[in-house]
């Protein structure tokens, strides 16, 4: 047997698996009568148990390949898919032409691994070999599967599959002619639209989808008999928006419009391998001024450098680890020799057709003849192509399987060692080890004067269409939980659909900002989501460049908006909504404080006083409203105002909205029903909105009280109605116009449950009702709310006569017993309804704010009578002023402040971060960033030492409160309800 020498086999490594294949050879065919047949199935049955298998299943195959040798069995076997072709061409349906060349890939299979294990024929030949057999195959399948179309009359072809104008473009190494062992297949799958018998077909993209599904199915799939080739069409013009199969109009404009450097560099290897090719060779011409430019300004050179400069590669050989090393995609592997040779190709193929190769090693030779890089580079790099491509034909002949990786254990890569013939694992590793180094060396200094692009310490690749591994990585270590996610957002912005990204200079300046602006939403409370914001960003920006280069020229605005994006979801939100805003974010004036409540209302009146349309009343109000919220959101991320300044601020933000909106909502209802001579009707804040403490998501606790002259029945408009109808109505549109949802987004829910009677009184309550139920009816917990009441807004001798009714209420002599018993049970009947949902649950906490809150509530009731001072809508000043009168003891009242404002300050950043409920907060699932914020309000090295002072205070809190309310209403009489 004189076509190869035994001694470049290698030795068998697995003996029991090899000892089992004889075995059940010996069942089937007889033993080679030579040693060197003996020797080569030696070297499969020990080595590969997909060859192992293929060769058991084809014993007369595998006979005759050991004796002919593959150059003659790979003849027939051409001869045999020649034979498959003419019957795809005479009529033969797709399934039975899938069929045949299904058994006919895994001889060829079996037959190019023999030609490579025993050393017979050079790379070249074998990726060649294989790239002719799928090239074949796909002319076979889809030759016949237009002709089917035909049969169903679909297409009118004449019996000339070519006539369909569909044309096959082979991508990557298909194009080049190196598919490897086990390699997917790159398509493109085209037709021209303006061909003679298209002429007429409405459905065209519908029938050439479905030829296109078929094609793909047949190439893919597994059967009994195995599978063709597993097909790839994302190398497609944008694949997530895009048909299967496109016209060449289609794709011409695409990519002469948004088309990427990476994509110029995947066309590089584009080569028609089926269906009409002479289509295929035009289109691929056609991309000559495209990927081959001749002009190059240098916003374009520094994008093409961006292909490299993406991955992070070192000088001098940095730590490469062996096991489960990347060969393709890891450092100093296959893509880097790669991108290498297309990157200079872009910018100097140009000039020069002598570089436009597609075949990586003679494009190597090519720059060096052209002086781009020297000869020396170029041999060695050739050199170390050829070792990993044998290194990943290995790796995939193994199992059949498409994987680059080498094994991750020793006995993996002793076996791996064994197969690729050498006599010990070290001795393979360092040789791996020495070319990845090598590789990477001269990857690291192509473009070394460029700044790198890769993230800390990693790869941040967005070319192609699959994730890069160590991309994933570098995502992972930023703080990306679902880095593959991640990873196609990014790759979906330079598609350029969105029109922030349409322009080539917009995607330029983009791929730059990359690495910070990863790096900042990564250092976010939550970068996941911080990611999808920016997206949504993005997406309603009206162009890109401008803001892209201020990002780059002022990096603490992309800081500040990574900041917003990943910690604050409600600012985004609206940051997307009004991307404007980012203007205004430039201004020093955007950071002072907001001026007073007063200032506020005449600037929003003056605002509303220009629009008459009912909806751009509420469209204005809204859009003031939420930006000056968006501007103290931001404050109080970057900590230029404290919490409590925070709640001072959105209070007076929401005072002013209340008092400009309900006078302009007031104004219009009097045009159609009048009035009853002049203003009437005060808003009362309850709540937060009362004490001035509201956060980012609060509501808003409204009652609304109307007084009128004695003797009007009616109002005196146009359509006049009777007082409780008038401010019923009036005071429903008032609502309306603070809650309802318009293009501008929200701005309040409304709870109107603290107005007399709750939810069973009219919604507007007359002066005289209102003071009489609270002289005759009123609980004590409505009392307990009216400590916190303030007039937002109304006429001013109203304003006057209300504060002093809630006064006179407060104020009202009581007796001690009843009211601690009362209070007590109120408390008591909170806990058991509604029950603390978790630690950060602060109102309902036992020791939290409802109890601290109650305590002040109870004493102000308690003692008001007598000095009336104490009263102010803010619980903790009442405390202050409770401890000075001698009330309480100073250090409980300072404990029930401290820990008022310490549960107050955590719960308005949660509500920031969380842009809902705190209670919402689980500490366990929180992302590090936000733990980190959260913890660093307070000055807590992280959230367990916040939790543990947490529960100290509330712990000592409840304390208190079981001495001052508690114990006396169970001396009085009172017994919760765990106990009844």
């Amino acid at each position: 047997m004189s076509w190869f020498s035994t001694a470049r086999l290698p030795r068998p490594h697995d003996r029991d698996r090899q000892a089992v294949a004889w075995t059940r050879w010996d069942e089937r065919a007889a033993r080679p009568d030579d040693s060197s047949g003996i020797a080569l199935l030696d070297s499969l049955f020990g080595n590969s148990p997909y060859l192992t298998e293929t060769a058991l299943q084809n014993p007369g195959f595998m006979t005759d390949l050991w004796r002919r040798g593959p150059d003659a069995v790979m003849t027939d076997l051409t001869a045999e898919v020649a034979s498959v072709q003419q019957d795809a061409t005479s009529g033969a349906v797709p399934d039975d032409i899938a069929a045949r060349l299904r058994r006919l890939k895994r001889r060829v299979a079996l037959g190019v691994a023999v030609a490579d294990i025993a050393d017979a024929w050079p790379l070249e030949r074998i990726t060649g070999e294989l790239s002719d057999f799928a090239s074949r195959c796909l002319r076979a399948l889809t030759d016949s599967i237009l002709l089917q179309l035909e049969r169903d009359g679909q297409l009118s072809l004449g019996g000339r599959a070519d006539a369909a104008a569909f044309t096959v473009l082979g991508m990557g190494k298909l194009g080049a002619g190196e598919l490897n062992y086990s390699s997917d297949i790159d398509l493109i799958l085209l037709y021209d639209r303006d061909a003679p018998a298209l002429a007429g077909n409405e459905q065209l993209s519908r029938h050439f989808v479905r030829a296109a599904r078929l094609l793909v199915q047949l190439m893919s799939e597994t059967s009994a008999d195995g599978y063709i080739f597993r097909t790839d069409l994302r190398l497609r013009p944008d694949p997530g928006s895009t048909p299967l199969a496109m016209s060449v109009q289609a794709a011409e404009l695409y990519y002469e419009s948004v088309g990427q450097n990476w994509e110029r560099a995947a066309m590089i290897k584009a080569h028609p391998v089926a269906g009409n090719e002479t289509v295929g060779a035009a289109f691929v011409a056609g991309m000559t001024p495209y990927i081959w430019r001749k002009h190059l300004d240098f916003a374009a050179i520094h994008d093409i450098h961006s292909i490299k400069r993406q991955i992070d590669a070192h000088r001098g050989g940095g730590t490469i680890k062996v096991l489960g090393h990347n060969v393709k995609l890891g450092r100093g592997g296959i893509r880097e020799i790669e991108f290498f040779a297309q990157t200079q190709q872009l910018i100097f193929g140009g000039r020069n057709p002598s570089l436009r190769g597609r075949v990586t090693c003679r494009t190597l030779q090519a720059l060096a003849a052209a002086g781009h890089i020297t000869v020396k580079a170029a041999d060695e790099l050739t050199a170390a192509y050829g070792f990993l491509r044998r290194v990943e034909h290995r790796l995939q002949m193994i199992d059949d399987r498409q994987t680059h990786s080498i094994p991750a254990d020793e006995a993996g890569v002793a076996a791996l060692a064994t197969f690729l013939g050498y006599e010990t694992s070290e001795a393979f590793q360092a040789a791996l080890l020495e070319t990845l180094r090598l590789v990477e060396s001269h990857y690291a200094n192509l473009f070394e004067e460029a700044p790198s692009l890769a993230g800390p310490g990693g790869n941040l690749v967005f070319t192609g269409t699959d994730d890069d591994p160590g991309t994933l990585e570098t995502l992972k270590s930023l703080g990306f939980r679902d880095p593959s996610a991640a990873a196609g957002i990014v790759r979906r912005w330079h598609h350029g659909r969105f029109r922030s990204t349409a322009t080539a200079r917009a995607r330029e300046l983009l791929t730059e900002l990359m690495p910070g602006l990863l790096k900042e939403l990564g250092s976010t409370a939550a970068p996941d989501q911080a990611l999808l914001n920016f997206d949504l960003f993005l997406s309603n920006l009206p162009a890109g460049v401008q803001l892209f280069s201020l990002f780059k020229a002022n990096p603490a605005l992309l800081e500040l908006l990574a900041t917003i994006m990943g910690s604050a979801p409600g600012l985004a939100a609206h940051l997307a909504r009004r991307t404007l805003l980012l203007d205004s974010v430039l201004s020093p004036d955007f950071y002072r404080s907001l001026p007073p409540a007063a200032e506020m209302t005449a600037e929003l009146a003056t605002i509303l006083a220009g629009v008459e349309h009912e909806q751009d009343i509420l469209d204005l109000a809204r859009r003031w409203a939420n930006d000056r919220r968006f501007q103290v959101g931001v404050q109080q991320l970057k900590r230029i105002v404290t919490p409590a300044d925070a709640g001072l601020a959105y209070s007076d933000i929401a005072a002013a909205t209340i008092a400009a909106l309900c006078e302009r909502v007031e104004q219009r209802f009097a045009e159609i029903h009048g009035g009853f001579h002049g203003q009437r009707l005060a808003v009362l804040g309850l709540g937060k909105l009362g004490s001035r403490e509201m956060s980012a998501t609060s509501d808003l606790d409204l009652i609304f009280v109307y007084d009128i002259p004695a003797g009007m029945e009616a109002s005196d408009g146009a359509k006049p109605l009777s007082p409780i109808q008038y401010y019923t109505r009036l005071s429903q549109k008032m609502v309306t116009a603070l809650t309802a949802h318009t293009n501008e987004g929200a701005l309040y829910e409304v709870d109107m449950r603290l107005r007399p009677s709750g939810r069973s009184g009219p919604l507007a309550n007359s002066l005289e009702g209102f003071e009489t139920y609270h002289a005759q009816s009123s609980w004590t917990w409505e009392h307990m709310a009216l400590t916190r009441m303030r007039v937002i807004h109304g006429p001013q001798a109203l304003v006057e006569r209300l504060t002093e009714t809630v006064r006179a209420t407060l104020c009202r002599t009581r007796d001690p017993g009843t009211l601690v018993r009362d209070v007590a049970d109120m408390r008591d009947r909170i806990a058991q309804h509604a029950p603390p949902k978790s630690l950060w649950d602060f109102k309902h906490l036992s020791g939290g704010l409802f109890d601290i809150d109650f305590v002040a509530q109870y004493l102000a009731l308690r003692h008001a009578c007598a000095h009336p001072g104490i009263l102010d809508p803010h619980p903790a000043e009442m405390l202050r002023r409770m401890a000075a009168a001698g009330l309480i003891e100073r250090a409980d009242a300072e404990r029930l402040c401290a820990t008022r404002t310490l549960l107050s300050d955590v719960q308005s950043l949660l509500r920031l971060t969380l842009n809902g409920d705190e209670a919402a907060f689980d500490a366990n699932k929180a992302p590090e960033g936000q733990q980190r914020l959260i913890a660093a309000t307070e000055g807590a090295a992280d959230l367990s030492e916040l939790r543990a002072r947490i529960e100290t205070e509330t712990g000592m809190v409840r304390g208190i409160y079981e001495r001052i309310i508690e114990a006396p209403a169970q001396a009085a009489g009172w017994q919760p309800r765990s106990r009844k």
